[in-house]
């Protein structure tokens, strides 16, 4: 991708996102996580993803953080603040990870965590791989539907018998989903990947200057949007 945040090493826009998380499990009030998510959609332009990219991809976060605010709202404490606070941080926490895998491509990443974060190759080689088979999952989920409606299972229009086919294509999906892994990792070590000899690797992923001022901004902004929260007197610590 050409946009400059894009361009990124992995390691460094992974770092990016998960210094403001660490920030946002500090407050309890609404108005930190919606500063930290105003800027993450601020910045959206710069890693070449437009907000309807942004809701395509995270649409099921979206109705998740509601459902999470509404069940907050019924059965918790703190009222519409706590609840929209709780929505809000799940968003804040969510789009940097969307952000993050949306623009960066999976070899490079695995490439990145073994070269620069110094994680085991076997570890790192088994996640792309693993990330590599997550759009079967749909392709699968698709076909084993299209499957119990040929042999007439269709569930119509009766809720219940909806529910049961999502719990009976759920485990389906799960056992193909752990035979497919079981035949990966039988693979993977028969091509020596479980050797334990040091790889080689055909894309240098380095850090540059621009990567470290990636991260010493989302240390800035993890650190600067609590504390102005903190000087506008709404700040609501977690503990304590």
């Amino acid at each position: 991708m050409t946009a400059p945040l894009a361009a990124r090493n992995p390691v460094a826009k992974l770092v990016a996102a998960l210094v403001p998380t660490l920030a946002l499990l500090t407050t309890l009030d609404p108005v930190t996580p919606a500063l930290f998510l105003a800027v993450e959609l601020a910045v959206l332009p710069l890693f070449g993803i437009s907000l309807t990219t942004l809701v395509k991809r995270g649409w099921p976060l979206l109705v998740s953080a509601a459902g999470v605010a509404v069940a907050q709202q019924l059965f918790g404490t703190g009222g519409w603040p706590a609840s929209i606070g709780l929505a809000l941080r799940i968003l804040a926490v969510a789009v940097p990870g969307i952000v993050v895998f949306a623009t960066t491509d999976p070899t490079d990443l695995a490439d990145a965590l073994v070269q620069n974060a110094r994680l085991p190759a076997r570890f790192a080689i088994g996640a792309l791989a693993a990330f590599r088979l997550v759009p079967l999952l749909g392709e699968e989920w698709r076909l084993l539907t299209l499957a119990r409606r040929a042999r007439g299972l269709d569930a119509g229009r009766n809720p219940l018998a909806h529910l049961r086919a999502f719990g009976a294509l759920t485990f389906a999906l799960l056992v193909g989903a752990i035979r497919r892994g079981t035949r990966l990792a039988t693979a993977m070590d028969a091509r020596g990947f479980a050797a334990g000899v040091p790889r080689t690797f055909a894309r240098q992923q380095l850090i540059r200057p621009a990567d470290v001022a990636l991260m010493l901004a989302s240390v800035a902004l993890a650190v600067g949007l609590p504390l102005l929260t903190v000087a506008l007197g709404v700040f609501r610590p977690a503990l304590g």
